[in-house]
């Protein structure tokens, strides 16, 4: 005020008090929001302010809009008389969709003092009706004869339901507060469809085919088999099984790719013989052990110098099991023996000092067999190569005189043909005449 003897004025003076509010807490929160429905959120409010603050729902930091349907936002402001500070309040009515199941909302409080401030996120369960059941097979894969199946039946809802009814080929089965259903030590026949359903709703099921794999073996002979050379053995696999089964032969770990034709059994079939039959998770293994046995039989008696010319080694070999043994009718040197797939190999190194007739004699306790061979000594040995090379140089010199005369035959011949040809007197010179007669006279002594 500005006062003067003659006049009193006033110059009037506005003055503002600005305040920030409190932190905007949402209130009054909704214990769960349901499918498509509209639904009270809850209510965001600041208190203490000048002047009164702006707030703004979010989801997920994006404002949310009201457009009077799905989304409806009331706000007021009230003024305490005394202080003159404001309050605003904010309340959120949402129609939720399951997937705002994860979804954040907060309330942004906007003043001109300072930043913005944010509640604290709060998210909200989402309840939905049961829309699609699911039934899961909770096993080892294959499932086997003796394994324990556990059937579990899921629901989509939330929250989720906590009974079933669980169809067991055919058979309903109840279970509350619970849903699994588990089936103990299966079987085959325990393969077929099994389903699960709401309690109050059997249209709504799922259902499940289940296979127990199993697989069955019979193998026809099977241990230890005797048989005898040239004979017949039939072998039979018999197999049952819940799908295509693999069938792989082996002879003494050695994988073959067929069985062998036993119809007319030899030595060299004798071994341990496994069949591998297999499924998916399941394997079995038979065998069976065959022996071939027969009388022994020499197939070749041999005879060769041996490297230095010195010794005569002889080979005997035969077939026969049990393995044969042998017998030589004179002494000697063994240097080897080998018995393979019932064929024996036996060699004897002798020096002779005279002919010889050796035998050799090979036994099992089926039967026995025996051959010759002649040996000649050394010394009878180098004469009679010697009484070979004299005849040879005899014969060789005659057939040389008898080609020498041939020649000198034809000679004569061609020499007289050419005579007759010329129609000349055959003569010939005196010294042929001589010559002639000399041999004329030859040939008559």
């Amino acid at each position: 005020m500005v006062v003067s003897f003659s006049n009193l004025e006033e110059f009037p003076v506005e003055v503002k008090v600005y305040k920030k509010p409190s932190t905007p807490v949402i209130k009054n929160k909704a214990k769960e929001l349901e499918n498509e429905k509209l639904t009270r959120l809850g209510e965001c409010v600041v208190e203490s302010a000048n002047p009164a603050a702006d707030l703004t729902w979010m989801k997920n930091n994006q404002p949310l809009v009201d457009d009077g349907k799905t989304v409806i936002i009331r706000s007021t402001v009230t003024k305490d008389p005394i202080t003159g500070l404001s309050s605003s309040s904010s309340s959120l009515e949402y129609t939720a969709r399951k997937e705002d199941v994860t979804s954040q909302f907060t309330c942004t409080a906007k003043h001109k003092m300072g930043v913005n401030q944010v509640s604290a996120p709060e998210t909200f369960p989402i309840h939905y009706p049961t829309e699609t059941v699911n039934l899961q097979v909770v096993s080892q894969s294959p499932i086997r004869e003796g394994d324990d199946v556990t059937l579990k039946c899921q629901a989509d809802g939330n929250p989720p339901p906590t009974s079933f009814n669980f169809n067991i080929k055919g058979k309903k089965v109840t279970v509350t507060d619970k849903n699994v259903y588990t089936l103990t030590g299966v079987t085959r026949d325990d393969s077929g469809v099994y389903k699960c359903s709401l309690l109050d709703n059997d249209v709504m099921e799922s259902t499940q085919i289940v296979t127990v794999s199993f697989l069955d073996v019979s193998l026809n002979p099977t241990g230890k088999v005797l048989k005898k050379f040239g004979e017949n053995l039939v072998v039979s696999l018999e197999k049952n099984a819940s799908n295509e089964a693999n069938v792989t032969w082996t002879k003494d770990n050695r994988k073959l790719d067929k069985l062998p034709d036993f119809s007319q059994l030899t030595y060299s079939d004798a071994g341990l013989y496994v069949c591998n039959v297999s499924i998916e998770g399941i394997r079995q293994s038979l065998s069976f052990e065959l022996t071939v046995e027969g009388v022994p039989r020499i197939t070749s008696l041999t005879k060769q110098r041996s490297y230095d010319g010195k010794h005569k080694v002889l080979t005997c070999e035969a077939e026969g099991s049990p393995k044969p043994d042998v017998q030589w009718s004179v002494n000697g040197t063994n240097d080897e023996t080998s018995y393979v797939n019932g064929k024996a190999t036996f060699k004897l190194t002798v020096v002779p000092s005279k002919n010889l007739t050796v035998s050799c004699l090979v036994t099992n306790n089926l039967g026995y067999d025996t051959k010759d061979i002649s040996v000649f000594s050394q010394k009878n040995a180098d004469g009679t190569e010697q009484a070979k090379v004299i005849v040879g140089v005899v014969v060789g010199l005659f057939l040389a005189a008898a080609l020498v005369g041939l020649i000198y035959w034809l000679y004569i011949k061609k020499t007289r043909q050419g005579t007759w040809k010329t129609g000349e007197k055959e003569a010939g010179t005196s010294e042929e005449s001589k010559k002639l007669e000399e041999n004329n006279h030859k040939a008559d002594v």
